[in-house]
C-alpha cells in the first residue's frame, strides 16, 4: 500500500487515492508535492539537465520513512519510495486542453510518477510501463495516461 506524505491544498485527497489505485506490488510511502512551473523547471534543469518545465518528475529513494501518529509517537517504519513533483501550471493547462478537471490531471500525473518510482521507464522498456499505466488508469476510471497521450 502506498501512503501519502506532505500534501498541498491542490493535492488534497491525492495520497489516499494513489494508495487505492497503486499496483499491489507498491509497498511504502511517497511524497507528492505540487509546485510552480518555475520550481519544477529548476528541478528539471538541476537533476535532468533539461532547461524546461515538465508536468511530473519522480525522485526514487531507497530507504525507509517513520510514520508518526498525532501525538508524535512513531508507529512503524515503512519503505520510502520517493518523491513525486507535479507542475501546477502545466497541469492546469493540460487539464483545460484535454477537457477534464485539474484533480483528474493531478491523478494522471501522480500515477505516472508512481510508476517511475516503482522502476518503470517508458523510454526503453518495450511498452511495459505503458501497459501498466493503461491497466491502472482503467482501474481508476481515468482518461488517457501520459504515455498514451504522447503516442
Amino acid at each position: 500500500m502506498v501512503e501519502h506524505g506532505r500534501r498541498s491544498a491542490g493535492a488534497k485527497g491525492l495520497g489516499p487515492w494513489l494508495a487505492r489505485v497503486a499496483p499491489r506490488s507498491a509497498r511504502g510511502s511517497v511524497t507528492v508535492a505540487i509546485l510552480s512551473d518555475s520550481k519544477v523547471k529548476a528541478l528539471n534543469r538541476k537533476y535532468r539537465r533539461l532547461d524546461r518545465t515538465t508536468d511530473v518528475l519522480s525522485f526514487p529513494e531507497a530507504g525507509s520513512a517513520v510514520v508518526f501518529n498525532l501525538q508524535g509517537r512513531a508507529l512503524q517504519s515503512t519503505p520510502f519510495l520517493g518523491d513525486i513533483v507535479i507542475g501546477r501550471g502545466l497541469a492546469q493547462k493540460q487539464a483545460r486542453i484535454l477537457g477534464h478537471s485539474l484533480a483528474t490531471e493531478f491523478r494522471v500525473l501522480a500515477l505516472h510518477g508512481l510508476l517511475h518510482l516503482l522502476g518503470y521507464d517508458h523510454e526503453g522498456d518495450n511498452g511495459r510501463m505503458a501497459r501498466a499505466e493503461a491497466r491502472l488508469r482503467r482501474k481508476a476510471g481515468l482518461p488517457l495516461g501520459l504515455i498514451a497521450r504522447s503516442s
